[in-house]
């Protein structure tokens, strides 16, 4: 059998070959290369001091008897800057490119201005301690996968007048207005009952979310949205599901229970993978689709396969049969008929009440490595975090 595995966002792979400015001269600790014609200055990186604590980029840079704005962010400008915990960006820069912050894992807090128009795809990758988000409502293009694995966040607001993007109902997400399509979320994110799409990676390894319901509005869930939500233990997917795509849930490791709606009429590959706690599937849909066997399986070591064996696949009445005719729900090794012995038997209800490390020690969130968690029905999980 061949295995589709999960793959890295492309961006990543290509962040090595990326461009950077070479400095024309250091002021006041902060790297700059000059534009004489426009008089302005384009931060970059500083490789013989490296940034670190907090920094305040100004509004304009004196060099050589002339006085600069400083427009732009550079491609890499503090990438990878151990020890950067702050960051305070001038009211004249329009452009914050390319994985111009990538990788500071230290960083806690950015100011973002109202000037700032463009936020270049990857600018804030894996920016983990960052725990608030505020986008002006200057900003009219946020590229691809601006703030991939900022893991922390707690807080995303766009400013009230924003033209393209919105925070509509205090939602702790970035959507795009026009489109209704959710592109950025964290752990306290509630789903508008306005949104048509979840973006793809909107939630990428979003460790500390723990509860989602996807409403009645949503009718695509995008390739790797929520994937690697390990702390994920409570999905609801509204009725007007139609397609989940590659890898949407995939090494969600917390989740117990599934419940696909009647309105799904395509699941891509690796959509529920690696689900590892995963015992229980309600399908909801009456007349059943063939689809790759990856899409709810976990690897076995031992068979280099993929195993169905640990989840029950309850289906609606009248309609077994069907699933243990087509490709492939027929891989599920126990299929009970009938939606209502799989809410005696599921509690859907249990929440977690106490997280530990595997020292012992009790954890107030997810942490990287396997987690302990004990449930409110007496019950214990054993979690890996990424």
């Amino acid at each position: 059998m061949i295995k589709i595995k999960k793959l890295l966002p492309v961006f990543l792979m290509s962040i090595m070959s990326a461009a950077t400015f070479a400095a024309d001269a250091v002021v006041d600790g902060i790297a700059y290369y000059f534009y004489d014609g426009a008089l302005e200055a384009h931060v970059t990186s500083n490789y013989d001091n490296p940034y670190t604590g907090d920094i305040i980029i100004p509004e304009t840079v004196d060099y050589n008897g002339k006085t600069y704005r400083v427009t732009s962010i550079g491609q890499k400008a503090f990438y990878e800057c151990k020890g950067l915990t702050s960051v305070v960006i001038g009211n004249k820069v329009k452009v914050i490119d390319r994985w111009a912050f990538g990788h500071c894992k230290d960083l806690t807090s950015v100011t973002i201005p109202n000037s700032v128009k463009q936020i270049v795809g990857g600018s804030f990758l894996n920016c983990s301690a960052l725990t608030s988000l505020t986008i002006p409502n200057s900003v009219t293009s946020i590229g691809v996968n601006a703030f991939l694995m900022c893991s922390g966040l707690e807080s995303i607001i766009v400013e009230e007048g924003n033209t393209v993007y919105d925070s509509r109902e205090n939602c702790n997400a970035i959507i795009e207005t026009a489109e209704n399509r959710l592109i950025k979320g964290c752990k306290n994110t509630v789903i508008p009952n306005t949104v048509a799409t979840i973006g793809s990676h909107a939630f990428y390894v979003c460790y500390g979310l723990k509860s989602i319901t996807i409403p009645n509005s949503v009718t695509t869930i995008e390739y790797n949205a929520f994937e690697d939500c390990s702390g994920l233990m409570s999905l609801t997917i509204g009725n007007s599901v139609t397609t989940i795509e590659y890898a949407a849930f995939s090494g969600c490791s917390g989740l117990t229970l599934v419940t696909i709606p009647n309105s799904v009429t395509v699941i891509y590959d690796n959509a529920f993978y690696d689900c590892s706690s995963l015992t229980s599937v309600i399908s909801l849909i009456e007349e059943p689709f063939a689809f790759n066997s990856n899409v709810f399986g976990k690897s076995n070591p031992e068979t280099d396969d993929d195993d169905f064996t640990s989840a029950t696949l309850y289906v609606p009445v009248g309609t077994k049969e069907k699933y243990e005719t087509t490709w492939c729900w027929d891989m599920f090794r126990n299929i009970v008929e009938g939606i209502e012995n799989a809410v005696k038997s599921v509690e859907t209800d249990t929440k977690e009440t106490e997280r530990h490390n595997v020292s012992g020690q009790r954890i107030s969130s997810p942490q990287k490595g396997l987690n302990i968690v004990k449930m409110s029905d007496g019950t214990t999980r054993k979690v890996m975090c990424k």
